[in-house]
């Protein structure tokens, strides 16, 4: 059975993980609503993202530049390079997502759900969250 997670705006389906796959990769669908709130930009040390949109339009930014992903639209983010999304629409988007190898796994969404479900999270936490398991916030641009 796949694993469900959802915290504030955004749903995450796991189809595969790091557990099933024995470290080759994590595979889950992403669904987004309208103006949610999502992850500040930052970047993955240890593994690549490829991101293949579904439906509505996800807005990925990356290395400072701006795409629209949408059905049939694919986007490949490189260990490294700080990136971020948003919905900006009006409708749900939702992107199949690829993470390689695996090494991300549910865990860090889950400890980020538990964390949002227990009121206004501080961000130091959100913080520690993230780089135990890997991602690396960007600092603001000035």
């Amino acid at each position: 059975m796949n694993e469900v997670i959802n915290f504030g705006s955004i749903n995450l389906e796991f189809f595969h993980t790091k557990e099933t796959t024995a470290g080759s990769l994590d595979m889950f669908r992403m669904t987004v609503q309208p103006r949610g709130r999502v992850p500040v930009p930052h970047y993955h040390e240890s593994w690549d993202e490829a991101v293949y949109g579904l439906s509505g339009t996800l807005h990925f930014t990356v290395d400072g530049k701006t795409s629209p992903v949408g059905p049939g639209d694919t986007l490949f983010i490189k260990r490294g390079v700080v990136h971020g999304f948003n919905n900006v629409t009006e409708e749900p988007a939702t992107c199949l997502s690829v993470l390689t190898p695996g090494v991300l796994g549910p865990g860090y969404f889950r400890e980020i759900a538990a964390l949002l479900s227990a009121g206004a999270p501080d961000p130091q936490r959100i913080k520690e969250i993230m780089l135990r398991h890997g991602l690396v916030p960007a600092p603001p641009k000035a």
